[in-house]
């Protein structure tokens, strides 16, 4: 399943910045170039600009839809530690371990020795 929505995710990403680059800017963009007065006699006057933004937001919704798809596929929370966990687990003593006794400073008779 994952690697099918990576391949669809390449298809949309590349059908996009085809898209985007189709789409005639002020100075005519690469429409022109894809045979400028072609375009305009196929989807009509006004028409190729508005097709193409159309499926420019559509393909924008499907690359957002599958990109947060894959997201959630490939960063499963089962089973994942931190490297900060695994350096508190290995630190930190099994059950059963001694501990070292804690230090008690030595208490002194002498009243004049620091109290």
């Amino acid at each position: 399943m994952y690697g099918i929505l990576v391949t669809i995710h390449i298809c949309v990403s590349l059908t996009l910045v085809i898209t985007i680059l189709m789409q005639s800017s002020k100075g005519g963009g690469l429409a022109g170039a894809f045979g400028g007065a072609g375009t305009s006699a196929v989807f009509g006057g006004r028409g190729a600009a508005s097709f193409l933004q159309k499926l420019t937001v559509g393909l924008v919704a499907a690359f957002m839809v599958v990109a947060i798809m894959i997201g959630f596929m490939s960063n499963p929370d089962k089973g994942s530690v931190s490297l900060i966990q695994e350096a508190a687990r290995e630190q930190t003593p099994g059950p059963g371990a001694t501990l070292p006794a804690p230090s008690t400073p030595a208490l002194s008779d002498d009243p004049n020795s620091g109290n």
